[in-house]
């Protein structure tokens, strides 16, 4: 691995572990201090993050970390959306059935774990590498270095929203690994569509979340009734 790679997953590694923080100005000295690698491949690093969007560059200010916020958020949640709906369909369809087999075990030993409880940071923890462990197979399925690489950007932005804005505890858990489950079934059952949908409603929980939104539906008030004998008029 090349010097400007390692330096790259390092400082992925340091921001995933909130060693550096969104919106925090970085200068080439602390990435070399955080890093530990040298100040050249520093520099090779940095058109990389850009490139990525994880840094931006503020003028006469320096280089600045991205920072969460709602747009971040829409974008990559809509770019999750459109590359998950198309891979799980093709996978719902290529997948082998002792790749699916073990998904499905994976999922159930975490929620069997989860529903008699107690919920532990570990068990979140393992909840969440399942989490994650199923939608890179599902991506990786397709087998587009194109789409890998640039979903794992994606998801580096996922996680990082994550940490400043989605706190994974016992009451999102369990709803979040029983949309995992449906997903699962319907890919058992080698249903397109029931699995495409599934991921979409995944999806869009997911992003309501991260937004603060609740999951609850507003109730539509019901058309005003007209009595009997009397009409309305229009101008």
């Amino acid at each position: 691995m090349k010097l400007r790679e390692r330096a790259y997953e390092t400082f992925t590694r340091h921001l995933l572990a909130k060693d550096i923080r969104p919106g925090q100005f970085v200068s080439q000295r602390e990435l070399v201090q955080l890093t530990g690698m040298p100040l050249g491949a520093i520099r090779e690093m940095i058109p990389r993050l850009e490139a990525d969007g994880l840094i931006v560059t503020v003028p006469k200010r320096g280089m600045q970390i991205a920072n969460v916020d709602l747009k971040l958020v829409r974008n990559c949640y809509h770019l999750r959306i459109v590359l998950e709906k198309d891979a799980v369909a093709q996978y719902t369809q290529r997948a082998g059935d002792a790749d699916i087999a073990g998904q499905v075990a994976a999922l159930s030993r975490v929620r069997q774990r989860a529903e008699v409880g107690p919920v532990t940071r570990k068990l979140l923890e393992e909840a969440q590498a399942v989490d994650w462990g199923f939608h890179d197979t599902v991506i990786d399925s397709l087998g587009n270095e194109l789409i890998s690489d640039i979903y794992r950007v994606n998801s580096i932005k996922i996680r990082l929203i994550r940490l400043e804005r989605v706190v994974l505890s016992p009451e999102v858990l369990l709803p979040a690994l029983q949309e995992h489950a449906e997903i699962l079934a319907a890919i058992q059952a080698r249903d397109v569509r029931g699995a495409v949908a599934a991921m979409e409603r995944h999806m869009v929980s997911a992003r309501n979340r991260a937004m603060g939104i609740s999951l609850a539906e507003p109730a539509i008030p019901a058309p005003a009734k007209v009595k009997p004998g009397k009409r309305r008029h229009h101008a």
